[in-house]
């Protein structure tokens, strides 16, 4: 595999995990970067990685917000990821994880409550890597990268608690 493929995987296991978000989510493309893969003396391998990189637009309550990360996780582990890190800061938590095929991937919450999801894939052969080929669902904003969060939705911008299920024993 090469790194355009490598990035046409993430781009997929990117929008899969979007997908997996009920209410959706709005969000736009971030930065997307690559690198070159070095031995231990720095010497170029012939190989890279690409990283992708997500910002919600939605704006997401601190109410929600646990809702969203959970979400999220378990979307990660029915795919078989693996959860290799969960920070539980109050105000910036993050989930990491690892997917069978050795692709890091993280949903963090930044200032203001906003979420970034990134997806960075393990070292491939080189070669030149496209823009993301999916759209985002909300045009492109002019102007310093991230753009606050400013799309408001019926649930995930609610500031009510949400209900809590009851079971009954038969």
């Amino acid at each position: 595999m090469n790194m355009q493929l490598a990035a046409e995987r993430a781009d997929a296991m990117m929008r899969k995990t979007l997908d997996g978000v009920a209410p959706k989510l709005r969000w736009i493309h971030g930065p997307s970067n690559d690198r070159i893969c070095t031995d231990s003396k720095n010497d170029s391998l012939g190989s890279g990685s690409v990283r992708r990189r997500v910002a919600v637009t939605t704006v997401v309550s601190e109410e929600r917000r646990g809702s969203l990360l959970g979400v999220v996780e378990r979307n990660w582990k029915a795919r078989g990821f693996r959860i290799t890190s969960v920070d539980a800061d109050k105000d910036l938590p993050a989930i990491y994880a690892l997917s069978p095929d050795g692709y890091r991937m993280s949903v963090a919450v930044g200032g203001e409550g906003q979420f970034f999801f990134s997806i960075t894939t393990p070292c491939f052969t080189e070669s030149a890597v496209p823009d993301p080929a999916v759209e985002p669902n909300t045009p492109q904003r002019a102007g310093d990268y991230p753009p606050r969060p400013d799309v408001h939705d019926e649930f995930w911008s609610s500031n009510a608690p949400l209900p809590t299920s009851s079971s009954s024993a038969s």
